[in-house]
């Protein structure tokens, strides 16, 4: 199915209450009314957001002398004074995300619109606990020296997307032996909250890039989907009911831990069946390419379908869509999902490639009994973790609901 295809759900709604006592709540209410519409008049953010007329104009007033609101060129054409639309003001605040990769540290700074103005990155062989303070705080004061005083004073705080292991698969990777050691003692949000002097949140790297397409890509038109990001490792989030679902331990949606096979031999065999991770993840393209003498980097640009790297690359999709259809089908068996969202860090023409490779892979299993879900194509690509990361803050701050990810729909 071409990723285009996905079926638009009912407008979002949230709905606010002309009682008293919810001054802050409606002011939520009408911001988040105008992040998922667009600029808005009066009139209409009124008869979204079921408040009154009145309420609404007291309201965006205080809005708009906070500088979070501002207002658009009038609309006319109509009978009557010609309405005024009111949008975000993309300078009314600020927030800055985060990446700890295995491979990349990214560092982002959106506006209140949640368009990114700022990045950074920066390769490692493997992320040093005290270096990644160090770069990220280095980074956050470059961001407050470009921003102004003034500005910088509109910064809501940080999101922070890393590993729930960051130390773990060292021999895979081969890291230090003692850098699981080091990262287990290190706190990062404290630390990172302490050094940089902001309100610091961190999630799991791949939920916070599920966030970032929940919110901000093809989320906002479907219920329920599993999340694929295809990085160094491949993992995974799950959105059930327009949620985020972290699970117990944090590791809901983990399909890098997947399972391919079962094991064989007697029920007392030492050998485990590989994981989805040992076959899809970016890492086993850059072995193949550093096998054959060829530059890693390829991996991620639009080299990878290009001679002489595209046999090796053929050979990965191949062998990564297989197993990602493998995925597909087990949770869609499980969870009944509207559709499976595939996004990776790097090139969008690799990403297409994997996609119709997925997708002739899932043509290969019975849907006899389950609906087969749709097959789409992310939006936010390799910026999806650190971008998830700040949008946290902004949500934290300005949406109505406690739970960030709860969206009403009539």
């Amino acid at each position: 199915m071409s990723p285009d295809t996905a079926s638009p759900s009912p407008r979002l709604r949230p709905r606010g209450s002309s009682q008293g006592g919810l001054r802050q709540y409606n002011e939520r209410v009408l911001l988040q009314a105008v992040r998922l519409h667009g600029a808005l008049p009066g009139a209409e953010l009124a008869r979204l957001t079921h408040l009154t007329a009145q309420t609404v104009s007291l309201i965006t007033k205080r809005l708009i002398e906070d500088g979070l609101l501002l207002k658009q060129a009038p609309l006319r054409g109509k009978v009557g004074q010609p309405s005024v639309p009111l949008g975000l003001n993309p300078e009314g605040a600020w927030s800055i995300g985060v990446k700890v990769g295995r491979r990349r540290l990214d560092v982002l700074l959106i506006d209140f619109e949640g368009q990114v103005r700022e990045r950074a990155s920066t390769d490692h062989a493997y992320p040093e606990p005290e270096q990644v303070l160090h770069q990220v705080c280095q980074q956050v004061q470059a961001f407050k020296q470009r921003l102004g005083p003034a500005a910088a004073e509109r910064l809501q705080g940080m999101g922070v997307a890393a590993p729930l292991s960051l130390g773990g698969w060292q021999p895979l990777l081969g890291y230090p032996e003692d850098l699981a050691q080091r990262w287990e003692r290190t706190d990062l949000r404290q630390a990172l909250e302490q050094r940089c002097g902001l309100p610091t949140t961190t999630l799991k790297d791949t939920a916070a890039a599920c966030v970032a397409e929940l919110v901000a890509g093809r989320g906002r038109n479907l219920k329920s989907f599993l999340y694929v990001f295809v990085d160094t490792f491949i993992g995974g989030g799950l959105v059930i009911d327009s949620h985020l679902r972290a699970g117990l331990h944090g590791n809901a949606g983990a399909i890098g831990s997947l399972p391919l096979g079962l094991a064989q031999g007697a029920p007392d065999a030492s050998q485990a069946p590989a994981q989805l991770l040992s076959t899809a993840s970016l890492m086993q393209l850059e072995q193949r390419l550093q096998a054959a003498g060829l530059d890693v980097r390829a991996a991620g640009d639009a080299r990878a379908l290009q001679a002489p790297w595209r046999e090796h690359t053929e050979a990965w999709l191949e062998q990564a869509a297989n197993a990602i259809a493998l995925a597909s089908n087990s949770a869609s068996c499980l969870l009944d999902l509207d559709g499976v969202i595939l996004d990776g860090a790097f090139d969008r023409t690799l990403l297409e490639a994997l996609l119709a490779h997925t997708e002739r892979a899932l043509n290969r299993y019975s849907w006899e009994g389950v609906a087969r879900p749709q097959l789409l194509a992310g939006t936010i690509g390799s910026d999806a973790g650190a971008l998830g990361g700040a949008l946290l803050p902004l949500y934290a701050n300005f949406a109505p609901a406690p739970d960030l990810f709860l969206k009403v729909a009539d």
